[in-house]
């Protein structure tokens, strides 16, 4: 039983490295969560896979430690909320930079938009995703309407 699991283990594991190693970003969520799994299940397998020791105190016979059930039920829940928040995140940055290779994100998604100036978190190694240089009037005027509604709001 032991065998079959870690053969199972070592899958998930393998899946989830080859997804991380993407560069799509919801692989490379999906490559986490596959990761996430195959430790939960290691975890199990090295707490014992004995059907004679259940984990209940009523039975007769030896016991099995219930702490990496508990352990292993809290990461669960943990990496359920993980992985949400991430593909919150993928879908933002996908709203954002307009693509969703993880390799050709670039500064954009960092830039401050209330610099005047759209200052860079980098300067010096501008972001793939920034406009062509012929929309650049349409930007301007978009970011002067936008200052002026924002004088409005004041």
């Amino acid at each position: 039983m032991e065998t079959l699991f870690a053969v199972l283990i070592g899958l998930l594991v393998a899946a989830g490295v080859f997804l991380l190693l993407s560069r799509t970003i919801i692989r490379v969520v999906l490559g986490l969560a596959f990761i996430a799994y195959g430790v939960n299940l290691a975890i199990l397998t090295v707490s014992g896979l004995r059907q004679e020791s259940p984990p209940l105190l009523t039975l007769e016979g030896p016991y099995v430690d219930p702490l990496p059930q508990a352990l292993v039920l809290t990461a669960i829940v943990i990496g359920f909320g993980t992985t949400a928040l991430l593909l919150t995140v993928a879908l933002r940055a996908y709203q954002v930079a307009g693509h969703d290779d993880v390799a050709a994100f670039g500064d954009n998604l960092a830039r401050n938009p209330d610099a005047p100036d759209g200052q860079h978190a980098d300067p010096e190694h501008l972001s793939p995703d920034l406009p062509e240089a012929d929309h650049t009037d349409e930007i301007n005027a978009q970011r002067a309407e936008l200052e002026r509604l924002r004088r409005i709001m004041r």
